[in-house]
């Protein structure tokens, strides 16, 4: 039988010691190549380095569940038991039941895109059916929203704990009686959710809050069944493995969407991982200026997965060796904490880097995150090492 999971993930170093200094920040819509992450093809490692010494440097990126690093450790002999059982019991049940939620919600996409051109940008190659109005748009929403809790409750997360934190504003930053709210004397809308990442199935959790659009991979657009979705999402398509000017052209495309969001209620909200990767969940990596470039307020959403057993979080471990371990768990948790729209300061509209650190700062403070210094870079010589290690 399940156990109640912990308040916090089993104790890490939260004394990290940063690693190696970052390569220059990115943007949301970086053109960082897309290597896989396991696969060995660094000479930065000492190969008389220790596992601990690893975990020491490359603290934001370290498993500290029962199943140990990668997945791959030694487990006792009840939960051995627990995940045989689960292994032909849960698991091919989920599969077919997320199999058959993927399947209505591409159906319902296609049958509502059918005679509907979608809104195009040759230049920038992107495309989408997140402008669409009418009966239309109402049912993808909806349905999408109605479908992902499903889904995540096909993996286990039954309940979802969300929180609203209501924050003081700081003494050096007054708030004016005419901050946040428009023309109109309504309360500006944020133009993006920022989120701390700690897996995908963060994505999940927030298409069934509010179904925003996300910065994805250009070949998603392609795949069966999700590409389709990922239109309907309205998602911006980035081609990481490219060394072109793209990056640019992304990245106005994500500031053109921010803005077109805070200022046009029913346009979709952009919803960005300024982290630019996950981790365990316990730190806070370096935020990338991209959703802070437009100037407008952002909702700031910090999420938690508590565990006993497995972490659902993505962080040194294989995509299929974390679907089936994560199908195994009974019971998964999420804790949600929102906090309050964090309306940008000129001094912040005027530079979108003390903007990204402000809001940063902020998250790791109300989330009781540690921040760390490194970042994708360090997240590839890690698993690199990891990978020659075992």
């Amino acid at each position: 039988m399940e156990m109640e999971p912990k308040g916090m993930n089993p104790e890490p170093s939260k004394l990290h010691q940063p690693g190696p200094q970052p390569e220059p920040a990115h943007d949301d819509a970086s053109t960082k190549d897309d290597r896989p992450l396991l696969k060995s093809d660094s000479n930065r490692i000492s190969s008389s380095e220790s596992i601990e010494e690893l975990e020491k440097k490359f603290a934001a990126y370290v498993r500290y569940d029962v199943y140990g690093t990668m997945g791959r450790g030694e487990l006792p002999l009840a939960e051995k038991v627990l995940l045989g059982i689960a292994l032909v019991t849960l698991l091919p049940i989920r599969v077919v039941l997320a199999m058959n939620i993927l399947l209505l919600y591409y159906a319902i996409c296609r049958i509502c895109t059918l005679f509907s051109a979608p809104n195009r940008d040759e230049e920038e190659e992107q495309e989408d059916f997140a402008h669409m109005g009418g009966w239309r748009r109402t049912v993808i929403v909806r349905c999408g929203r109605f479908l992902s809790r499903a889904m995540l409750f096909v993996f286990g997360f039954y309940w979802i704990k969300e929180t609203y934190r209501i924050v003081e504003q700081p003494q050096d930053k007054p708030f004016t009686q005419n901050e946040g709210k428009d023309q109109s004397g309504e309360p500006e809308r944020p133009g993006a959710i920022i989120s701390n990442h700690v897996s995908y199935l963060d994505i999940l959790y927030h298409m069934s809050s509010s179904f925003p659009s996300f910065v994805a991979k250009r070949s998603v657009a392609k795949l069966p069944l999700v590409g389709l979705i990922s239109k309907c999402l309205g998602c911006v398509y980035v081609q990481r493995e490219s060394k072109s000017s793209d990056f640019k052209g992304v990245a106005g495309v994500v500031t053109e969407r921010v803005k077109e969001a805070h200022q046009n209620r029913s346009a979709p909200m952009m919803m960005l991982f300024p982290e630019g990767t996950t981790t365990n969940g316990d730190f806070l990596l370096p935020f990338k200026t991209g959703a802070f470039l437009a100037g407008a307020p952002v909702l700031p959403v910090i999420l938690r997965y508590p565990y006993q057993r497995f972490s659902p979080a993505w962080d040194s471990i294989s995509g299929v060796r974390h679907v089936i371990l994560l199908l195994c768990q009974f019971i998964n948790y999420i804790e949600v904490k929102r906090l309050p729209v964090y309306y940008p300061s000129q001094e912040e509209k005027d530079d979108p880097k003390l903007y990204a650190n402000n809001v940063r700062r902020l998250m790791a403070r109300e989330g009781d995150l540690v921040m760390s210094d490194i970042g994708l870079a360090e997240k590839r010589v890690y698993h690199a090492a990891l990978n020659g290690l075992f």
